[in-house]
């Protein structure tokens, strides 16, 4: 199934929803309208937000078929992209404030930036 994810409709539908989110947050930090930790658990929901547009797409599309298939495949890749990109995002926002928040990453985070 992971392989089926990136072949067709659903990754192009996570890397444009996904690309499109990064892009405008982007472009927020560098003009001064987000700090660095923001942006990094922002970056963090916009990864885990594409993936699961392409998990609910696939899944979705999956149940709806089974259900009823034809107009259930649409109904279910809708609503499962929809499903998949929320929750998605809510995962990949905790896991960024634990990140941010986490001394041992803050600590490896500011080694590499005096090295750069």
């Amino acid at each position: 199934m992971w392989q089926e994810m990136f072949k067709g409709g659903s990754l192009w539908g996570g890397l444009i929803s996904g690309g499109i989110s990064q892009l405008q947050d982007t472009r927020s930090f560098f003009n001064g309208e987000m700090e660095k930790s923001r942006y990094a658990v922002k970056t963090s929901e916009n990864v885990t937000g594409a993936i699961g547009i392409m998990a609910g797409i696939e899944y979705g599309a999956m149940a709806g078929t089974a259900v009823l298939p034809g107009v259930g495949t649409v109904v279910g890749s809708v609503v499962g992209g929809l499903l998949g990109n929320s929750l998605g995002r809510k995962v990949g926002n905790e896991a960024g404030k634990m990140l941010v928040n986490n001394r041992f990453a803050n600590n490896v985070a500011h080694k590499m930036e005096e090295i750069i």
